[in-house]
């Protein structure tokens, strides 16, 4: 058969030239030149010799066949269901991501490495709790954790790319309440959506304290990589991937993106700003996550760029236990009336985040991107919400250990404060979860519009076999 966008054992050249993009369609709004492929169009390409096949193209960009297949293969593995046949919905979705990234290539949208690392860590940390250890995931996949890292870089950028595109194309959506209340009256009984139960948790932590000797340890430890680097025996970027124990910056020796003072530690922060040559290593700098050392390697105005070697002195189970007692003290305390939980909190509890607030938790809502106090129990920390769920309102839990947000151990006392169980929303109830719900519908038609806006202007290609799909966006047909 003659089809310019089959890939065959023999055409080895065209697979080359796909994915260079020498073939590119010179850009998103004009048609393909049909010169440029016709020496490969003339030629036949027997169907059993196909190992692979272009079958959209959106812009200049190619979408594959196998793309299709591999995350028809992850969204089986995931659980993931299509809206409509997979054949068609698969490569549409593709399609539509290409648009997203394209305009976000115009409007010079940025994602920092920091944040690529962090979604590809939490990716992998949850492979890793899946498949039960890194040995046993590595095996299941077949690659080691670091080619997992790599090959995730890309795909993970674009998501994070698409995301942030898609937010500033709607950020300027607002609703008033009278929209709101005028959605709702308009909605069936059965159709008012269904709020999940609700939970309200106060808690304090402790945070077990390493002996002065292991403190002492960990000092000496940074010493001898300072002296190693200003003797030229090795490079600070060498030891930072060997030993620090920051796992987002360790891969990439320890550098750090650009950031300005207030995103950092303030002990970290004041050290690392006040560094001028980048030849010299600082003092070691005790911050709430450990002990570094830091080497500078940029400033641009009030933003900085290091590099730095973290590491945390050990804790024994000893001390961990003996923290978890205590706590486990103040609980029996508590419950007999000695004083109250929020005020135990205010006084003894090392959650920062929490002690200034009588221990309430407290999580951004991502829908209106405002904090709320009011947790579903899948937002809750895991260990947390385990004690949660058998309690009553006004409990307090044994004393547990758990891991904060920086990847510290901790032990914790909860109380349940208040539980509001699942119910149909109402206004009086849950006005912000009502107007979450018009502003994502509002959002959604504005994505949707901007898409179908955006195909009219955009080249696109599609095999004869797609041409009859029943697509969710008006307009790829052409």
């Amino acid at each position: 058969m003659k089809n310019i966008y089959k890939i065959g054992i023999g055409a080895t050249a065209f697979v080359l030239l796909m994915g260079s993009q020498a073939m590119a369609i010179r850009n998103s709004i004009m048609p393909a030149p049909k010169d440029s492929v016709k020496a490969v169009a003339d030629a036949d390409v027997p169907e059993s010799s196909v190992v692979d096949e272009v079958i959209w193209v959106v812009g200049d960009e190619p979408i594959l066949k196998s793309d299709v297949e591999t995350m028809r293969l992850q969204g089986q593995m995931e659980g993931i269901t299509w809206k409509s046949d997979p054949d068609c919905a698969i490569p549409e979705e593709m399609a539509v991501q290409k648009l997203f990234l394209h305009q976000a290539e115009i409007d010079s949208i940025q994602v920092s490495e920091s944040d690529v690392t962090s979604s590809i860590d939490q990716q992998i940390n949850y492979w890793i709790s899946m498949a039960g250890s890194k040995e046993k995931l590595e095996e299941y996949r077949n690659q080691t954790v670091a080619q997992m890292r790599q090959q995730m870089r890309d795909d993970f950028r674009n998501q994070q790319l698409i995301s942030k595109m898609r937010q500033e194309l709607v950020k300027d959506i607002t609703v008033t309440p009278s929209e709101v209340r005028k959605y709702f009256a308009k909605l069936p009984a059965d159709s008012i959506p269904f709020v999940p139960t609700t939970v309200e948790v106060e808690i304090i932590t402790r945070q077990p304290k390493a002996t002065q000797e292991e403190i002492n340890r960990v000092k000496d430890e940074l010493r001898s990589y300072t002296d190693r680097i200003n003797k030229g025996e090795t490079s600070f970027a060498t030891l930072a991937r060997l030993y620090s124990e920051d796992p987002g910056s360790a891969r990439r020796g320890g550098e750090m993106d650009y950031v300005g003072r207030g995103m950092l530690d303030q002990a970290f922060a004041n050290v690392a700003f006040n560094l001028t040559d980048p030849k010299k290593i600082s003092k070691i700098v005790e911050s709430e996550f450990g002990y570094h050392i830091i080497q500078l390697i940029d400033k641009r105005g009030d933003r900085i760029k290091v590099r730095h070697i973290l590491r945390r002195p050990k804790v024994s189970q000893d001390i961990i236990d003996k923290t978890r007692l205590r706590l486990d003290s103040v609980a029996i305390e508590i419950r007999d009336g000695k004083y109250p939980f929020e005020a135990a909190a205010s006084y003894i509890s090392d959650d920062k985040d929490t002690r200034n607030n009588n221990g309430l938790m407290a999580v951004t809502d991502q829908e209106s991107q405002s904090r709320t106090s009011r947790f579903e129990m899948k937002d809750l920390p895991a260990e947390v919400a385990q004690h949660v769920e058998g309690m009553k309102v006004g409990e307090v839990s044994n004393a547990f250990e758990m891991m904060n947000s920086k990847g510290q151990k901790v032990c914790a006392i909860v109380k349940l404060k208040s539980r509001m169980e699942g119910h149909r929303a109402t206004l009086t109830e849950d006005y912000q979860v009502m107007k979450n719900i018009v502003v994502a519908k509002l959002r959604e038609q504005k994505l949707h519009d901007w898409v179908v806006d955006k195909i009219k202007h955009t080249y696109v290609w599609m095999a004869d076999r797609y041409k009859n799909c029943n697509y969710e966006y008006q307009g790829w047909v052409k």
